[in-house]
């Protein structure tokens, strides 16, 4: 248990912490014990993306795979309430750092009028074999009068 572990419970106990879980009608199945992305004061903070097809399946180039991962990222944000034009910062997992200007080049497409903050890293391998693994979190805008 982490230091913040009794505060959150005081929190929650409170009612002062309130978080909604996002799960994807139709979308792939998550790989583990979260949820695809939670809420919290208008906001969404989504679970890596990899270019799991709805069968669990990750194929493809890294180009394919970055458009895929990117479609499933979509769908999380829109089950939230957001959309990629309100996307605040992404994290993106490479397992070749080499793929870098691939992954830009597909990721440019998605991001061309909001460029939000981003943050790229590398490891040696991620779930399913999968080549990217992408996040976000993203701004859930209030409804207008």
């Amino acid at each position: 248990e982490t230091c913040l572990g009794p505060m959150l419970r005081t929190l929650r106990r409170l009612g002062k912490l309130t978080v909604q879980t996002v799960s994807v009608p139709g979308g792939p199945p998550v790989a583990g014990p979260y949820s695809a992305g939670t809420i919290h004061n208008g906001l969404v903070y989504t679970s890596g993306q990899i270019a799991m097809n709805e069968q669990g399946e990750v194929s493809g180039s890294i180009e394919e795979q970055t458009k895929k991962a990117l479609e499933n990222l979509g769908g999380v944000l829109r089950t939230a309430g957001a959309s990629f034009d309100t996307v605040l910062k992404t994290s993106i997992i490479l397992c070749d750092m080499s793929d870098f200007a691939k992954v830009n080049a597909v990721y440019g497409e998605v991001f061309s009028s909001n460029k939000p903050a981003r943050s790229c890293y590398s490891s040696t391998a991620l779930p399913k074999g999968a080549l990217i693994e992408i996040d976000a979190i993203a701004a859930i805008p209030s409804e207008q009068p």
